[in-house]
């Protein structure tokens, strides 16, 4: 059950402000779309599983149409060669979007220090939630999109319209 945001509460009511609604809204409705390469997508399998299950947290519908998800989990080795995918695919999302870099190759290449692997996806994306390991156990992941959950419920609706917001993506080459 949803702890309820702080505002008044009397016979039959409860106000509070909008922001705070669509945050607890936008917490428990997460829409992940797994973006898996190598060994972190079997970690993120068993993380969906019945032992571990990820549907807890609201995140039991595992999209694959990057229009229809709002949370991009980029798990595994990324190629250089696949650094555009990469952020077509997160382009291809609505806006508002969250991004964790699941374990040591998404987050800064691993132990792969080769002219060829990406070392980091935060060099092609912005990346809100990194998750350590090699590859991460399936409560590392969940620890991940826990702080997701805590970045979406305190996320202001109007912070995607800031202009510290629009420099991070113009940072990006994303308009």
């Amino acid at each position: 059950m949803a702890e309820l945001p702080e505002g008044h509460m009397g016979d039959g009511f409860f106000a509070t402000s909008l922001s705070k609604v669509v945050g607890l809204a936008r917490k428990n409705s997460i829409w992940p779309l797994p973006f898996a390469t190598s060994c972190c997508g079997i970690e993120f399998m068993a993380t969906m599983g019945s032992h571990y299950d990820l549907s807890r947290f609201g995140s039991e519908r595992v999209g694959f149409s990057p229009r229809q998800c709002d949370l991009l989990m980029v798990m595994g080795t990324i190629a250089k060669k696949m650094g555009p995918v990469v952020k077509q695919v997160y382009l291809q999302m609505a806006e508002p979007r969250w991004v964790i870099a699941v374990g040591a190759c998404a987050s800064s290449g691993g132990i792969f220090d080769t002219y060829s692997v990406l070392q980091g996806i935060d060099q092609v994306i912005p990346v809100d939630v990194y998750v350590p390991g090699c590859p991460p156990r399936p409560e590392a992941i969940i620890d991940g999109v826990m702080r997701i959950q805590d970045l979406v419920e305190k996320e202001s609706i109007r912070r995607r319209d800031s202009d510290q917001y629009r420099g991070l993506l113009e940072s990006y080459g994303i308009q």
